[in-house]
């Protein structure tokens, strides 16, 4: 609820703007409260022909109406799902341990400064790096490129 300027003023607390979506205007008077709620209208006009459904929206559909085993497919976007709610959850508590995140970040740290050091400084192991990154792509698509 929103509350007047002579309430909120004297408590150090800024008043709460009048066009807040539901808020209900309050007047004080000596013990005794009176509520009027606002009453809002919306006018909304039709567009001048069907509404489009968005590329992407189609893409899915379509894939979705191709897929044959759509009950497999549920079950693996749930599980997922719950994984990552699961991993989300794993992360907050192990941020919330007074030392291990940082232990974690110099770990991370260092390895970043060893790959950077053993691949990306000298020119034959950035090439190396390169020819390796390349054939795994080639083995995971099949290509030959």
């Amino acid at each position: 609820m929103a509350a007047t300027c002579r309430f909120a003023a004297p408590l150090g607390l800024a008043p709460l703007p009048r066009s807040c979506a539901g808020a209900k205007s309050v007047a004080f008077s000596m013990g005794t409260t009176k509520v009027a709620p606002r009453t809002r209208s919306v006018a909304v006009r039709a567009g001048d022909g069907p509404a489009e459904t968005p590329e992407i929206l189609k893409a899915a559909q379509d894939a979705w109406a191709k897929v044959e085993d759509k009950y497999a497919v549920a079950t693996i976007g749930v599980a997922g799902l719950v994984a990552l709610w699961t991993a989300v959850g794993a992360l907050k508590s192990i941020d919330k341990l007074p030392i291990l995140p940082g232990v974690l970040e110099l770990v991370g740290i260092g390895y970043t400064g060893w790959f950077t050091y053993r691949n990306l400084i000298f020119q034959p192991d950035r090439e190396a790096l390169i020819s390796n990154i390349k054939s795994t792509y080639n083995e995971i698509t099949g290509s030959s490129s």
